[in-house]
């Protein structure tokens, strides 16, 4: 099949206008036009990432591919020294491997769309598409092994209350012409706390929590908006008891 059939195939499963899908996936109408049209070939890669996009859209819409409880069960705590805490307190993934971020790709994007207020400083963050793939597929996802590599996966579950308690702001101009737009204002780095439940092995009894610092990395882009990036630098700081 042609990259211009494949394109149109595309949009027609969708159920969208042309306009209406144009609109959804910031592409100029004349140009999906005389794609459609066979008047200019379509690239490649926007093809195959316009047909990842409406597949992961999809897997959310019908909640396939997660294999933890979409309800999720967190709060946050203020800790004696007044610091806050996210309090993840089910650990929705548990063998990481290559199929399992994927599934954590397909749960972040629930978020895609939404934004939240940062108390320290009343910021708003919002969440656009890089942010999954980013948080799932990044080099420095990769890197991560054992314990941090897991609290990255369920770090997924309190996006919304990593960004509320999110503090200590450090700002650093961008530096790649690849983000000349999206971070064209530059990256800020907050400092972020979650905690995850520890089971017994034998009885499944709750015996502590395993707390964990990170950074959480937004760009702030042409458009004057910041944007959750991905959570970065995961590594254990203490342990607590129940």
């Amino acid at each position: 099949m042609k990259l211009n059939e494949r394109i149109a195939k595309l949009r027609n499963e969708t159920g969208l206008s042309r306009k209406a899908f144009c609109q959804q996936y910031g592409i100029p109408l004349r140009t999906m036009e005389d794609w459609e049209a066979d008047k200019r070939t379509p690239p490649e890669y926007v093809v195959r990432m316009l047909a990842y996009y409406i597949k992961l859209e999809r897997a959310v819409e019908n909640d396939s591919g997660f294999t933890g409880s979409d309800d999720r069960n967190v709060s946050i705590i203020e800790e004696e020294d007044g610091k806050k805490l996210v309090l993840i307190n089910d650990k929705c993934f548990k063998g990481m491997d290559k199929k399992d971020w994927k599934d954590v790709e397909i749960y972040l994007a629930r978020y895609v769309g939404k934004c939240y207020k940062i108390a320290e400083t009343s910021d708003i963050v919002y969440i656009d598409r890089d942010f999954p793939d980013e948080f799932a597929n990044s080099k420095e996802r990769i890197g991560l092994k054992g314990a941090n590599r897991k609290a990255k996966a369920n770090a997924s579950q309190g996006i919304p209350e990593l960004i509320q308690i999110a503090t200590n702001p450090k700002w650093d101009q961008n530096k790649e012409d690849k983000h000349g737009k999206d971070a064209k204002f530059g990256w800020y780095r907050y400092t972020v706390r979650f905690a995850l439940p520890v089971y017994s092995n034998g009885s499944g009894e709750l015996i502590r929590y395993n707390v964990f610092g990170a950074k959480m990395l937004v760009r702030h882009a042409e458009d004057g908006k910041k944007y959750l990036y991905d959570i970065l630098t995961i590594k254990k700081e203490n342990e607590k008891p129940v």
